[in-house]
């Protein structure tokens, strides 16, 4: 059957052992003399032994408060290293994130957010995997992943919430050779002759079926990255198409990236994550700086 013996009991305990005096101990622990006394003899009581001699000059311990003492200091250590890797946690000196995104934003969003968050917050450790939607889902609902970044329209678990972050129109990334390069921007029906090399798997469904099918493209190769369609772009003739925000890596590969026009289609981001009281204190930080390092990006200000 288990002894019932308190914290306060045990700290009163070595805090006598540690200044030899009942009174000094008890200075250290900001109680009165006599209630330092009363927690050891209700220890001594409760363990049905004598911890510490006492007589008019010192205090020591017994053979059997000496055998004792070495394991009380131990679980003291331990309950005092639990309690400062919480404080850790809860202060964020501490703490672990594990983020997934698909390729677009992996090569996008993704770096610049991580790299101001990791600034703000060095002891929490991000870890990052670049992989497609399906298994950005998959990591969320099998505990694997935090937060995932998205589409807003591929959540249907309702286990997780889903945060807006923005908006981005969708672009065209065309040859440099390619005629409709020289113009300003270019319409889906000038594109429609023209193979479309698409990395997206719901292309029809999120991207298609806003436009009218007249002016759909006439043929589709089908990728499954976006370096894979960007890198075929420079190589054949067709078109890709990207969100704004991906302007860098379009003409990383040497290609020109147009506003694609009649109708404006956009891609809405999304940050899918459990409600806050599932949350660490990391993860929630997490959630809490990309909101705001999008509202940021709304007002053309840029991440705090």
């Amino acid at each position: 059957m288990a002894v019932e013996v308190t914290l306060r009991q045990l700290r009163a305990f070595i805090a006598v052992l540690e200044s030899g005096s009942f009174s000094t101990a008890a200075d250290t622990m900001h109680l009165s003399q006599a209630a330092l006394s009363g927690l050891v003899k209700e220890l001594e009581a409760r363990l049905g032994v004598r911890l510490l001699d006492r007589n008019t000059r010192s205090v020591q311990a017994s053979a059997v408060g000496s055998e004792f003492e070495p394991m009380v200091r131990r679980v003291l250590a331990d309950l005092d290293e639990a309690l400062a890797r919480v404080t850790n946690l809860k202060e964020l000196r501490r703490g672990l994130v594990r983020v997934a995104a698909p390729e677009t934003l992996s090569c996008t969003l993704m770096p610049e957010l991580m790299a101001g968050y990791g600034a703000r917050y060095p002891g929490v450790d991000v870890r990052f995997d670049d992989v497609p939607i399906e298994q950005v889902l998959a990591g969320l609902q099998g505990g694997s992943a935090d937060i995932g970044f998205g589409p807003a329209g591929v959540l249907t678990d309702d286990a997780f919430e889903a945060h807006p972050l923005r908006v981005d129109p969708l672009w065209a990334a065309l040859r440099a050779d390619d005629p409709l390069a020289a113009g300003e921007s270019v319409t889906w029906k000038a594109l429609r002759e023209r193979p479309l090399i698409s990395y997206m798997p719901n292309l029809v469904r999120n991207v298609l079926s806003n436009v009218p099918s007249r002016h759909h493209p006439h043929s589709i190769v089908q990728v499954h990255r976006v370096n894979t369609a960007l890198a075929l772009l420079r190589v054949r003739p067709g078109w890709a198409i990207c969100p704004s925000m991906a302007r860098s890596l379009v003409e990383g590969f040497g290609l020109v990236f147009r506003p694609l026009r009649q109708p404006v289609v956009t891609w809405r981001i999304a940050l899918f994550a459990r409600p806050r009281l599932s949350l660490s204190p990391a993860v929630e930080s997490f959630l809490d700086y990309t909101l705001h390092a999008a509202r940021g990006d709304a007002q053309g200000a840029p991440p705090q």
